[in-house]
């Protein structure tokens, strides 16, 4: 019975298991942030091409606003 917790303990220190799963958290973490980054600063652009498209298809003309987006279409 002594014998068991010393050879559980070793086990336990040499299981690499839980490790993969932190790097893989770690990971997954990164990606989401990047994906947050990119959708934020690709937002603003995106919404404005979907207007200018929208606005050329109502045959209206789009006038760009600021450099943060926010054009208008008008007839």
């Amino acid at each position: 019975m002594l014998n068991f917790f010393p050879r559980l303990a070793g086990r336990f220190l040499h299981d690499e298991k839980g490790a993969t799963a932190v790097e893989y958290g770690i990971m997954v973490a990164l990606i989401a942030v990047v994906i947050i980054i990119a959708v934020t600063s690709l937002g603003g652009t995106i919404q404005d091409t979907f207007t200018q498209t929208r606005c050329s298809m109502v045959s209206g003309v789009y006038t760009a606003g600021a450099a943060s987006g926010g054009g208008t279409c008008s007839k």
